[in-house]
């Protein structure tokens, strides 16, 4: 099939050409930090945001060899993404656990990626305000807040940088081949699989871009030259898919197919291109499946518009090439193995509709020709798009500002959202509102009865609010839909424990184990269980264990000081107890036991200061004091 060829405007002067180039650049780290920059000042998101951070100890220690290990031989959230794991692991080790620093790295990695998509159509078309605007309406358009908004989707701009650096090499290997620019070519796809495997269809654009505006594939018998071209590509991509297929199927959530989501997924995705409204960060499948009219509008949809661009692509070449730029981008996330029950989201077109951007601007542009007075209304329609995109994206934006906001917006924009209903309902939780919250967690149950999350979160909220044996159930029901639920496990254990089932929490602490074994709070919690059943040195091993894991981690420095003390062990009892003050300062168990270990070594004055710290923390601490009286009487008769 051959394709008319792009053919490059003559060139300025380089100078004014540079200086245009970066005045362009500038303007579009403008307007990003302009749409995106506020939420430096947001905090985390109770979706995914902790297993990628907070609560992610690997991550949360900052930068060592040893999590590079880790981020290679393990998956994060159902995902293979070592490359992002270690990037958040150096952003942890400059900034902590502060939100802040970890929008900041998006917002950073946006930047690039949108300045390197203008980069890259310019080296490739020589248009550079055409390229201009493409990058632009791309970066800011209200779709791309998800992205950079969501800490936990660091993993789709640090691909997209990849991404447009892998184009952009691939352009410069095609004006002049050679063995190490094609290197280049292998090292950045390589780089951008190992943020996010949404690059798998990448070597197809590739492809695409041979025929238009490249012009090397003008004829199907260049095609085999230049498919063994890629064959490297190929491979990788191949290597990715089957990482991602092992990935999905040694998480904890089942995996599901809903391939009749597909055409629905596609055409709503254009609609929301172009009328970006109720946008939300979860998009539930309807309970019943999508009407079979809606399947059909949509496959209707997608098949008019194929077959106009291929109707187009003598004359307007770039029309078929953006469209199977989207549809062929857009496979990796169309159903057809997927975690959680999400018919779509605006973070899958990141990458997949710069092809209609590319294709709608390049037809705007042909349209205006030579046109003195149709460029003037192009470039006025132009800035008029951009100030709506940007004015719809900054609204967007504020959505994202805390975690109750956001899943109050997706209960406006959605209808039977389970998962809306259960994290607005950890986020009440969280911030002391426990009724409401447990409120939430039934409006889920109500929809998705066979929620395990939403049963695991009521049965928390009930311990919480001391009704354990109601709680029990939950965790049960949780249970019987996800066996292997390491939290759900876990609080089974704790629930028990306050019903003085000793045996039986150990059981379910262990089997919260052998889902997580680097769950640190069972790992404490089953030595205190452990402790209270005499067996101190199994206790002091789990204690230990979960220090290994999570250092700063105050009841397991307690109870392993406890365990020690129990073995007579009492300077190291103290030391652990002193750490544990060190992490929580206001622990008035941790105080009262320091307090009873100086006691025992006759440190009376250094007892009562700690007993007495313990009581003015906690009023009502009956055992602190009688502990505090006993040694005030031990200090008065004379004894030091």
């Amino acid at each position: 099939m051959p394709m008319a060829v792009q053919k490059r405007k003559p060139k300025s002067s380089p100078s004014r050409r540079g200086w245009e180039v970066a005045g362009i650049c500038a303007l579009l780290a403008a307007i990003v930090f302009i749409v995106f920059g506020r939420t430096i000042g947001y905090g985390f998101i109770n979706f995914d945001d902790a297993q990628y951070v907070f609560e992610n100890p690997v991550v949360s220690k900052g930068f060592s060899l040893a999590g590079v290990g880790w981020a290679f031989t393990h998956v994060v959230a159902g995902h293979w993404q070592p490359l992002t794991v270690i990037v958040l692991m150096l952003n942890s080790q400059v900034f902590g656990i502060w939100p802040g620093g970890y929008h900041l790295l998006n917002v950073l990695l946006h930047t690039a990626g949108a300045v390197l998509l203008f980069l890259f159509l310019l080296e490739m078309t020589g248009a550079r305000w055409r390229s201009a605007f493409v990058a632009a309406v791309w970066a800011i358009h209200p779709l791309r807040v998800e992205s950079v908004a969501w800490i936990s989707e660091c993993k789709d701009v640090l691909c997209g940088v990849f991404f447009m650096l892998t184009l952009l090499a691939y352009v410069r290997y095609v004006e002049r081949p050679g063995k190490g620019r094609y290197g280049m070519v292998l090292a950045w796809f390589a780089l951008g699989l190992m943020s996010k495997p949404m690059l798998v269809t990448l070597p197809c654009v590739m492809l695409l871009l041979d025929c238009w505006p490249l012009g090397r594939l003008r004829t199907f018998s260049q095609f085999p030259k230049l498919f063994l071209e890629k064959a490297p590509l190929f491979a990788l991509s191949a290597l990715s898919s089957m990482a991602t297929v092992l990935a999905l199927k040694s998480g904890t959530a089942p995996i599901s197919t809903y391939p009749w989501n597909a055409p629905v997924a596609y055409a709503t995705y254009l609609v929301k291109l172009i009328y970006p409204a109720d946008l939300a960060v979860y998009y539930p499948i309807p309970r019943e499946g999508w009407p079979p009219w809606d399947i059909m509008d949509a496959i209707f949809l997608l098949v008019a518009l194929t077959m106009a661009v291929w109707f187009l692509r003598r004359s307007h070449p770039y029309l078929l090439i953006g469209w199977l730029w989207y549809l062929g981008m857009i496979v990796p996330v169309a159903g057809v193995m997927q975690t959680g029950g999400q018919a779509y989201a605006d973070r899958y077109t990141y990458l997949p509709q710069i092809g209609i951007y590319l294709a709608v601007t390049w037809l705007a542009a042909d349209w205006a020709g030579e046109s003195r007075n149709r460029r003037i209304l192009l470039g006025c329609a132009a800035g008029a798009i951009l100030c709506a995109v940007l004015a719809a994206a900054w609204h967007q934006v504020g959505y994202w500002h805390d975690s109750e906001t956001l899943w109050l917006h997706a209960l406006e924009s959605t209808r039977d959202n389970s998962i809306a209903h259960d994290d607005l309902g950890n986020a009440l939780y969280q911030q002391g509102h426990i009724e409401q919250g447990i409120a939430e967690y039934r409006e889920a149950l109500e929809i998705d009865p066979k929620d395990p999350e939403a049963h695991y979160n009521l049965g928390t909220a009930l311990l919480d609010k001391g009704y354990p044996e109601t709680a029990i159930g939950e965790f049960r029901a949780a249970l019987r839909v996800q066996p292997d639920y390491a939290k759900s496990h876990y609080n089974l254990g704790n629930a028990l424990l306050q019903l003085g089932h000793v045996d039986d929490a150990i059981v379910e602490l262990r089997a919260a184990l052998r889902s997580n074994p680097d769950y640190a709070e069972a790992h404490g919690n089953l030595g205190m269980a452990l402790l209270s059943e005499g067996r101190f040195d199994d206790a002091i091993a789990e204690s230990r264990e979960a220090l290994r894991i999570k250092p700063a981690y105050a009841e397991a420095h307690n109870n392993l000081g406890n365990a020690l003390f129990k073995q007579g062990h009492v300077d190291d009892a103290i030391a652990e107890y002193r750490a544990a003050l060190i992490v929580d300062p206001r622990d008035a168990e941790a105080h009262n036991n320091l307090g009873s270990a100086l006691f025992t070594q006759g440190r009376y004055g250094e007892a009562i200061s700690e007993f007495g710290e313990a009581v003015r923390l906690m009023p009502d601490y009956v055992a602190a004091r009688h502990n505090l009286e006993a040694a005030q009487k031990k200090l008065g008769s004379g004894q030091k």
